[in-house]
């Protein structure tokens, strides 16, 4: 059974916060903060989906205090987190927050209490994550590394780190020419993704409270302690998610394993090798690195490789 605060991120998935919801039922929170947005005016179906979702976290039969911060009205994905968030920090200074579709690991919870111990008042750790996307690497002897990405399926921080979270990025003007920002993305690659993601959501045209509390951490220089094997399953990628609407995703339901007796590593440091691996394979690197090295083959090659592309779409 967990020690932490629960933030608990619902809306209008009934058949997934029943089962997310069963999880927390048997860590039995001493606190839980449930944040709901409403329902979309122009979807008929939200309201009935809302209000059974609103039922089903009704059903605390542990002692707990709950705190309800229920949207009437459909804030939006941004908005609705991010000032959710803002509440819970309002009132206690760390908190596990989990989505209406993350599904944790018994021992996520346990990982979380400890880690929000440990790293309480060390300013360079910002975000405790539950999720691995190395695919079976181990990254050091340890239990966790440290990671600059900050993966939100399942994760907790502090109020100390949250107070820093700006939804409109007003640095990004200015830290895109800096040398702090060449520094923390050395890559040209990765540099080039992320530069149109946060322009994208300078320019307003990203529903998401994740890529600015992702920018907001690496303006900061904050790092996020990795577990070294996946602790918590991401299971509403379909057609009714924001942004995660592809069910045939690898990262889709994405299998938990056993933490296992949790060993400290030694120092803080970010695992660059680590970090590089989940830009590659799960955000695409690779794909965006594949033109590029195509440049540096013989013409007659490249030629032969796109023709061959070209025949395989035609």
């Amino acid at each position: 059974m967990t020690e932490t605060p629960i933030a608990y991120i619902v809306f209008n998935r009934p058949q997934h916060t029943e089962k997310t919801f069963a999880v927390l039922r048997e860590q039995r929170p001493p606190q839980l903060f449930i944040i709901a947005d409403g329902p979309r005016p122009a979807h008929p179906t939200d309201a009935a989906r809302c209000a059974a979702v609103r039922e089903i976290v009704e059903l605390v039969d542990w002692p707990c205090e709950v705190y309800r911060n229920y949207a009437d009205s459909n804030f939006g994905l941004k908005r609705r987190v991010s000032s959710g968030l803002d509440w819970v920090f309002g009132q206690v200074e760390r908190a596990i927050v989990l989505e209406d579709d993350c599904v944790a690991h018994p021992d996520f919870f346990r990982f979380c209490d400890m880690l929000l111990e440990r790293y309480a008042d060390d300013e360079r750790v910002w975000v405790i994550t539950g999720n691995n996307f190395q695919n079976g690497r181990k990254r050091g002897e340890a239990s966790y590394y440290f990671s600059k990405y900050n993966h939100c399926w399942g994760w907790a921080t502090w109020r100390r780190a949250w107070q820093h979270y700006q939804g409109e990025l007003p640095f990004w003007i200015d830290w895109k020419r800096s040398e702090d920002w060449q520094h923390k993305m050395p890559d040209p690659v990765e540099q080039r993704y992320w530069s149109a993601i946060f322009e994208r959501v300078r320019a307003g045209q990203i529903d998401s409270w994740a890529y600015p509390w992702t920018a907001s951490v690496w303006y900061h220089g904050g790092l996020t302690v990795t577990p070294n094997v996946n602790l918590v399953s991401n299971i509403g990628f379909g057609a009714d998610s924001t942004h995660t609407a592809d069910p045939d995703s690898p990262l889709a339901g994405l299998p938990v394993r056993a933490l296992g007796e949790i060993r400290h590593i030694n120092s803080v440091g970010q695992d660059i090798e680590a970090d590089r691996y989940v830009f590659d394979h799960t955000f695409g690197g690779l794909n965006l690195r594949w033109p590029h090295s195509m440049m540096r083959l013989p013409r007659s090659i490249v030629g032969g490789v796109y023709r061959r592309i070209k025949r395989g779409f035609a």
